[in-house]
């Protein structure tokens, strides 16, 4: 899986440059036109997650892959993203309009409490895709006009008129339709299974011996993506080969021996990490997958 991709990364391979309010306190936004971002010689960002929020205003035919499922867009929508769950946009044609946004958790932190991920479009699990009518269609395109205008305004409190703006998209977002019937399954095993690693990749590498793995069962991991441990289980096995439990302690064990071997931990620490209620819970693991003990190994 790959890594998440970072704002400095987004605007490298998509714009070829860095603004210079990137690191600014008050978080950072930006909007763009959608139609300079598609046909031939555009760059297509992969399927991963992305560590900022989004907001895409699209028209034409595309198809929307958000974590096991994809969202058939056949007209004027509404897309929210978040930067926990993977995703990518692929147009269908080159007849593509729109606009999106792209901000930080700093940027409405200051107005929400828990954060943008309370939000019900940008909840984990919850509903990304609003459609639009063509009658609803002009006024939230004027809203992404006057992010641009304000943008590129020297008004002192543009940021928070911003803030206003984007809160305007999201409650005219609340108040639509969610589009529902636009879902529909796609290779939905091969993209649980790439949550389901990029879940568990998450907790790895171990970095210090107060770090500790917290996700180490099936039903925690089903639990996470919102689906059935047998659905996790067959998913798995489709795209893998093997199951859920095989899965974790394939990763438990290769980040066992990376510790081993190049850290000075103890085993009781390396032990408590990875998740093991009693060292000798982790010794016996340790005995079963690898065929010898962790001081073997520390030893070689």
């Amino acid at each position: 899986m790959l890594k998440p991709l970072s704002l400095e990364d987004f605007y490298q391979q998509k714009i070829h440059w860095l603004p210079d309010n990137l690191k600014q306190d008050i978080g950072h936004f930006n909007v763009f036109r959608l139609d300079d971002f598609v046909g031939p010689n555009a760059c297509h960002l992969p399927y991963s997650r992305k560590d900022f929020y989004k907001i895409t205003l699209v028209t034409g035919r595309s198809n929307y892959h958000f974590a096991d499922k994809t969202i058939e867009i056949r007209g004027n929508a509404l897309l929210f993203a978040n930067p926990l769950v993977p995703y990518d946009w692929e147009p269908l044609d080159d007849q593509q309009s729109g606009f999106f946004c792209i901000f930080t958790e700093a940027f409405l932190q200051r107005y929400l409490a828990a954060g943008a991920m309370e939000l019900p479009m940008f909840k984990p699990g919850g509903q990304p895709l609003y459609a639009l009518t063509d009658e609803q269609l002009p006024n939230i395109t004027q809203l992404f006009k006057k992010m641009a205008a304000e943008l590129d305004s020297d008004y002192a409190f543009k940021y928070d008129l911003l803030r206003n703006y984007v809160f305007e998209l999201i409650h005219s977002a609340l108040k639509l339709q969610p589009a529902t019937t636009l879902y529909k399954e796609s290779n939905a095993a091969t993209r649980i299974a790439s949550l389901f690693t990029e879940l568990l990749e998450r907790q790895f590498p171990i970095e210090t011996p107060g770090q500790q793995v917290r996700l180490r069962s099936a039903h925690a991991f089903a639990g996470q993506l919102a689906v059935h441990v047998n659905h996790l289980n067959r998913a798995l096995k489709e795209v893998t080969g093997k199951t859920t439990t095989q899965l974790i302690a394939d990763r438990l064990l290769q980040e066992a021996h990376a510790l081993l071997r190049h850290t000075a931990w103890n085993v009781a620490e390396i032990s408590y990490c990875l998740g093991f209620e009693e060292p000798a819970h982790f010794n016996n693991f340790f005995r079963k997958r690898a065929g010898t003990t962790p001081t073997a190994v520390r030893v070689v």
